[in-house]
């Protein structure tokens, strides 16, 4: 919960550090994603800077949230063609789609962003509004991300009890969004779609009345966008991701490729979903439809390249691995003890049914102490021999010592199944481990 005197102590740092709106050529205080966004990119690219830079600072989550949407609403409302950029010369073939984005300045508008937060920030110093003090849920979160063996680390996640601020969204209902992208073939797409996927869910009309299929749409225009920006700027890479919206008593997921996620409930496994892998049966026959192969390398592969068979980007790979995501909706009931996000990386190496038992004996040994078990899982997986990066989140629904009280170590059978309907990105090269209570 935001005490109320957390917010002024934090606005009087901010503007003695910040004593005036940033000039023509005063430093920026954040490091820009490239040189120029187009115009649908703004909102999120923007927020991402001013929660990072927020969230460096120790600014309370939910004030953080609700500063961001004030100044970005106010900035969308003026004029930005000062920003547009027009378009190099470049090949005929390439002249008619880059007249239907206009892409504009990013050094100029986060500077421009930067001075409408310091004026919000200056307004709110006199009074602090009752919205950006509002308590929220507590979360207990456990986050653990390393590079591992890889060259580089290409996952990004996203951990955002404060969606509903963020995005401005004026009902009761409580929304808690996270996400792990695993990425391949650099870090590009990753990183978009860890900034994009829940922005784009925001501005669905579904959002209120079928969120399950606000995510599908999200990761469609995520993976539309990225395509965009992949073709102007000659990106490659692409990302499988999965994430999960929970909004009051129900939980969402949708997911693209083979990162995961699970439900522990009473020490059982839960499963929610099914990975996109080309040598599913369907998967296989949507390829070959699309006039692609799916053939037996080291694994199983689409084209011989890719061993997963949806994804966002791979502009290369296109339309055989799909961007269209799946999704599942459930109703909690309270008795459900955790969610466990993953990439490919744990997941290949540590079944399902191991990890009720993996988190318990933690648990056991830190005495109801929940804060470094992602920490723990991905020990287990590196020791396991996965040389992949490895992103382990758990976000915990009860607390974890009343798991302990309740002595539910449970056996790893999976109780229910839920099919497929037709769930701080910038993160450190080498490691990153983030455990926190929002």
């Amino acid at each position: 919960m935001v005490c109320a005197s957390e917010v002024p102590g934090f606005l009087d740092t901010l503007l003695q550090d910040f004593p005036a709106p940033l000039g023509p050529e005063s430093p920026l205080p954040w490091k820009l994603p490239g040189t120029v966004l187009s115009q649908e990119e703004v909102e999120a690219e923007l927020a991402e800077l001013a929660m990072g830079f927020l969230g460096s600072r120790n600014a309370p989550q939910p004030f953080a949230a609700v500063v961001t949407h004030k100044a970005i609403s106010q900035l969308l409302q003026t004029d930005l063609s000062e920003f547009k950029k027009l378009p190099e010369q470049e090949e005929e073939e390439e002249e008619e789609e880059k007249a239907l984005v206009t892409l504009l300045d990013a050094k100029g508008l986060a500077r421009s962003f930067f001075n409408w937060l310091w004026e919000v920030c200056s307004q709110w110093q006199k009074q602090v509004p009752l919205a950006a003090q509002a308590p929220q849920r507590q979360w207990l979160v456990s986050i653990h991300a390393i590079r591992n063996t890889r060259r580089k680390m290409e996952d990004r996640h996203v951990s955002l009890p404060t969606f509903s601020h963020l995005f401005g969204l004026s009902d009761s209902m409580d929304r808690a969004y996270f996400a792990v992208f695993d990425g391949h073939g650099g870090v590009d797409a990753a990183r978009y779609a860890s900034v994009h996927v829940h922005a784009n869910a925001s501005h669905q009309p579904e959002l209120l009345t079928d969120p399950a299929a606000a995510l599908k749409e999200a990761f469609r225009r995520t993976d539309e966008m990225f395509l965009q920006k992949a073709k102007r700027e000659r990106l490659q890479s692409g990302t499988t991701g999965v994430c999960a919206l929970i909004t009051g008593a129900t939980l969402h997921v949708a997911w693209l490729g083979d990162s995961q996620v699970i439900l522990i409930q009473q020490g059982q496994v839960v499963k929610l979903m099914e990975p996109h892998k080309p040598e599913r049966q369907d998967e296989k026959e949507r390829i070959e439809a699309l006039g692609g192969f799916v053939s037996l390398m080291d694994c199983w592969r689409v084209n011989g390249t890719l061993a997963v068979s949806r994804a966002i980007g791979d502009v290369f790979q296109k339309p055989y691995v799909s961007g269209e995501a799946d999704s599942a909706s459930r109703e909690l009931t309270g008795s459900e003890d955790y969610l466990l996000l993953a990439c490919d990386g744990f997941f290949d190496v540590v079944p399902h049914q191991e990890v009720s038992g993996l988190v318990h004996s933690h648990l056991i040994r830190n005495k109801g102490n929940g804060l470094h078990v992602a920490e723990e899982l991905v020990s287990v997986a590196r020791d396991r021999g996965s040389h992949d990066n490895i992103t382990v989140m758990v976000i915990f629904l009860r607390d974890p010592q009343e798991l302990l009280e309740g002595g539910a170590q449970g056996t790893g059978a999976a109780r229910a199944d839920v099919g497929s309907q037709d769930l701080p990105t910038g993160l450190l090269e080498l490691e990153t481990n983030t455990s926190q209570r929002s």
